[in-house]
């Protein structure tokens, strides 16, 4: 199987993987013919890229870190917990956290044991599913990208636990936002702007409320949108005013912000998203942090079509457990020219030789 463009695929093309929707419900099975109105489906869906069959690459396999079954167990309990807290508002003393604590700490345990437990790096382009409210779906990415750098980054248990609630509710304070600014498919307004800049204080003064949240989760929803060089919101802090575990969350949230679909624009790919942490290296994000992301977070996807520095023409068979940036290519083309005979070409031994461009047809 191999990654394409979804509005350049062609009617009557195969899907490679299953699409769900965040309830777990198949919208379309792997195996369908595509045709044009169902693709326009997935379009109108924000899904930007998609697995398809083309005889050449079908035995590429998928390294799914986050088996789909959790992903969507997780997102359900993002879910449930965000809308019962906002059904009672910020006006009351709500016991839902208390009561839903243990199960959002369950998935953080969860997640952090396929972590630990796997060989593979992460890649989160393999599991594309429908969305209904970004807010959820973005929780959850965010809390695995952030799991996965304090792992990287020898955290304890402890920290591991606290950083994983903290990414969980980091965003609590848009569920009390109006839908119709969070939700806006136009550009905001400098006022909408600013309304949606308060979902960190918002969020922040609604768990501190709660005793058994712990103070460190309350500054995650506070803080992780400030930056090192003081360019940040809502308080404007740099450096080490900033809590290490918002600066973490911060670098998960831009992350997960540019590689997903949104109304307004289409995902990037994670190589793209690794540049644009890479260009706020130092000045923006901890560059240690950044540099422990880069390491465990796969930059070129298995199925991903590579042209290389000389030319050839290949696609991404598998990963480099010690290089996420240098996999191994399933070259098809040479001069140009398709190739009768495929044959691999290991990036991280074959030092030469660089990722000129990503094609995605």
């Amino acid at each position: 199987m191999r990654i394409a463009s979804t509005k350049k695929v062609v009617a009557g093309t195969i899907l490679a993987q299953t699409i769900y929707n965040e309830n777990g419900i198949i919208l379309i099975k792997e195996g369908k013919r595509l045709t044009e109105k169902l693709l326009q489906r997935l379009l109108n869906n924000g899904i930007t890229y998609i697995y398809i069959e083309d005889g050449k690459t079908d035995d590429i396999n998928l390294d799914q870190v986050i088996p789909d079954k959790l992903r969507i167990e997780a997102t359900n309990t993002i879910k449930e917990t965000f809308l019962e807290l906002k059904e009672l508002g910020l006006g009351q003393r709500s016991y839902v956290l208390e009561k839903r604590s243990e199960e959002l700490s369950n998935v953080v345990e969860q997640i952090l044991s396929e972590i630990q437990l796997s060989e593979n790096a992460l890649s989160l382009l393999a599991d594309i599913f429908v969305s209904d409210n970004y807010v959820f779906q973005h929780s959850l990415n965010v809390t695995i990208y952030s799991l996965t750098i304090g792992v990287e980054m020898k955290f304890t248990k402890k920290q591991l636990t606290e950083i994983g609630v903290g990414a969980l509710l980091h965003d609590i304070g848009k569920m009390f936002i109006e839908p119709d600014i969070l939700q806006k498919p136009a550009k905001l307004s400098d006022e909408e702007f600013e309304i949606i800049k308060g979902h960190t204080q918002i969020g922040y003064d609604y768990l501190r409320k709660h005793h058994y949240i712990p103070a460190v989760v309350s500054h995650c929803a506070y803080q992780h949108h400030e930056r090192l060089d003081g360019s940040g919101y809502p308080r404007g802090i740099q450096g080490e005013d900033i809590h290490p575990y918002a600066k973490v969350i911060g670098i998960a949230d831009v992350f997960d912000a540019v590689t997903s679909s949104r109304v307004y624009r289409e995902a990037m790919l994670p190589h793209e998203g690794l540049e644009i942490l890479y260009a706020g290296a130092v000045d923006l994000f901890d560059k240690e942090m950044i540099e422990a992301f880069k390491r465990s977070v796969v930059a070129y996807p298995n199925g991903l079509t590579l042209k290389l520095s000389d030319g050839r023409v290949g696609v991404v068979l598998r990963q480099n457990s010690n290089s996420c940036d240098r996999p191994v290519i399933r070259i098809l083309e040479e001069n140009e020219e398709k190739i009768t005979e495929p044959y691999e070409v290991d990036l991280e031994q074959t030092v030469n030789v660089t990722v000129k461009q990503v094609m995605v047809d």
